[in-house]
């Protein structure tokens, strides 16, 4: 949807919520919830088009926008130790899925350690 906006619209707004036909952005001032209401036909139109909903209402509310992390940090491989934990307690463990799921785990950190 943010593609039909002004790139600096686009910036200063998100959806936030597509619920019981009613479409929300957030805008973070007035000034960007005005002139997100400018494109309210063509987000409507587009939403139902992407939903396949009934989508008849639209709503800006102003507030601070969400951060999102510039760039995503890459996970920490787990440890050969983590592994070794993760055997020893499946080892002493009843629940045959638990058990798996932590033999699991311990075989990826493994692999990762290699």
């Amino acid at each position: 949807m943010r593609r039909f906006l002004p790139e600096a619209t686009a910036r200063e707004t998100r959806l936030a919520d597509v619920r019981n036909g009613r479409l929300v952005f957030l805008a973070s001032s007035p000034i960007w919830a005005s002139r997100l209401r400018l494109h309210q036909a063509a987000l409507l139109a587009e939403a139902r088009l992407a939903i396949g909903e009934t989508i008849e209402r639209f709503a800006v509310k102003v507030a601070p926008l969400p951060t999102v992390p510039p760039n995503p940090t890459k996970p920490v491989p787990l440890s050969a130790a983590t592994a070794r934990h993760l055997r020893a307690t499946a080892t002493v463990l009843s629940d045959p899925q638990l058990q798996a799921l932590l033999l699991d785990m311990a075989s990826i950190a493994e692999k990762e350690s290699r």
